[in-house]
């Protein structure tokens, strides 16, 4: 066994004094500790570091199992020098006080046994392989190579570009002891978060500085995600989209079921071939999913069946798999919008302009229909808006006609103004010609458009208002509980929050 503790804290700083003050923040979280010399700047900066390494262990021992890597340049590591250089640093550090030593595939197969034995003997070699660009088509064959020489463990990295592939990736741990199996890429991410549950000896996490693609930070993997609790038996829940980087979709759910103590995960998913995903719900256990851009439409053809108002919009936010892996499609976007407008303005009889007429902008478009309002649509594509308007009943709008005409309300519907996109707004300020602005963006809180309405002293609705709504009416479909709304709103504040708060520095 490598360590007790599975999550594993990746160090990676320019600077000894960087480099130590990320391992005080690990040792907070965890008990298992890479500390990666190559990214140090120099020779003398890695000498400085083990040798406050060394002083430290010598006065108080922590009790932490550490792994030295020094990964060079054709391993896809920052160190420069040469192998000798590279395992007199690896030495170095288990004088220091490291339990292991990381040696990439590439530098042990350059040097005798013998010789590693002579410089290394004294620390648990862990045998690794990295493929940042392409995958070995034949993994197994490479865990072959890579245990020829009896290391202590073996570790695969492998950029995947797809589920099924990640999975791949993940079988190779699949009833093997001291086997770390590590799946790399965005589209990769929910399997590194499940890597112990699959059997994984570790699942790295980085303090501060990503080392390889599609990493989650140390924070996350253990207090958002608690990938060192989770079991063959949680279900497994997430959001599907492509960007998917932006949603707080699994702090606010995740929040739900920590505040009802339930054995459940939620991930995000990012899905550029809804066949890929689909294909790995069952080997994963996902027991439902949310949906967002740019499925909520694509995912139709894929359900067994549908509620009637889902199929009535014509779009799916929230997925249940049933017995048999059947799909039985919601949406809950519809709540959202009347939860979020009922309480400010009287709907019936009202005007309202919706922006966009894909499948968020379906959904506002019959709740406000549906409540009496009289809808108009504009978008970009004109024949896309006068297909909705139709539907409902409304009138779509063109563009220049904005600044002519009065709404009781505008509802964004589109994603123009997202993060990291945020000094964008889909109107300008002559085109505002109304008592209300709702944003249905939630990051950030304010958007340019709500921040250009809020200026011209219309009241304006935060997209946190519809989020919340939406996401909690999806956590009871998915649980058959009430939820604990108080709770998870507070977690998707205090995310927003620290998020502001880091912006501005």
């Amino acid at each position: 066994m490598i360590s007790r503790v599975k999550i594993c804290a990746v160090v990676a700083a320019a600077d000894a004094r960087s480099m130590w003050t990320q391992v005080r923040r690990a040792l907070d979280v965890t008990r298992t500790i890479e500390l990666r010399l190559d990214w140090l700047s120099d020779d003398a900066e890695i000498a400085k570091f083990l040798a406050r390494l060394r002083a430290s262990q010598r006065a108080n021992p922590e009790r932490a199992t550490l792994i030295a890597t020094c990964r060079r340049r054709q391993a896809g590591g920052k160190f420069t020098g040469t192998i000798a250089k590279q395992l007199v640093h690896l030495a170095e550090a288990i004088r220091a006080g490291c339990d292991w030593y990381d040696l990439e595939i590439e530098t042990s197969s350059a040097c005798p046994p013998e010789l590693l034995d002579v410089l290394l003997g004294e620390g648990r070699q862990m045998s690794s392989a990295h493929f940042f660009e392409r995958t070995d088509k034949n993994l197994k064959r490479v865990a072959v190579d890579l245990a020829r020489t009896r290391p202590d463990a073996i570790k695969i990295a492998a950029q995947c570009n797809s589920l099924v592939e990640s999975m791949d990736v993940l079988r190779l741990a699949h009833g093997r002891k001291n086997v770390v199996a590590v799946p790399m890429g965005g589209v990769a991410l929910p399997a590194r978060v499940l890597a112990l549950r699959e059997g994984s000896a570790l699942a790295y996490a980085p303090v501060q500085n990503a080392t390889a693609p599609g990493q989650v930070t140390l924070d996350a993997m253990k207090h958002l995600y608690r990938a060192d609790r989770l079991r063959r038996k949680t279900r497994v829940y997430g959001v599907i989209g492509d960007p998917i980087g932006h949603s707080l979709s699994p702090v606010l759910q995740n929040a739900g079921f920590q505040a009802r103590q339930m054995d459940a995960v939620f991930l995000p998913f990012l899905v550029r071939d809804l066949k890929d995903f689909l294909r790995a719900i069952g080997p994963l256990g996902i027991a439902g999913f949310s949906v967002t851009i740019p499925h909520k439409e694509a995912i139709l053809r894929h359900l067994d069946d549908r509620d009637p108002m889902a199929a009535a919009i014509g779009a799916v936010n929230t997925v249940v798999v049933r017995g048999g892996g059947k799909l039985y499609g919601y949406n809950t976007d519809y709540v959202g919008v009347l939860r979020a407008l009922e309480r400010r303005i009287p709907l019936r009889g009202s005007r309202a302009l919706i922006c966009g007429a894909g499948g968020a902008a379906r959904a506002v478009a019959f709740a406000l229909a549906e409540s009496g309002a009289v809808v108009c649509v504009c978008a970009r594509r004109m024949k896309q808006a006068k297909a909705l308007a139709r539907v409902v009943g409304g009138e779509a709008v063109e563009r220049p006609r904005l600044r002519r005409e009065f709404f009781d309300a505008i509802v964004n519907a589109t994603p123009v103004g997202m993060y990291p996109h945020s000094d964008r707004a889909p109107l300008r300020a002559e085109e505002l010609n109304c008592r209300l602005v709702f944003d249905l963006i939630y990051r950030p809180r304010s958007t340019k458009l709500l921040q250009i309405a809020s200026r011209r002293g219309i009241e304006t609705v935060s997209g946190i208002e519809m989020f919340v709504a939406q996401g909690t009416a999806q956590w009871e479909i998915w649980t058959g509980e009430r939820a604990p709304e108080s709770a998870m709103r507070r977690a998707v504040l205090r995310a927003l929050h620290n998020e502001e708060k880091m912006a501005a520095r």
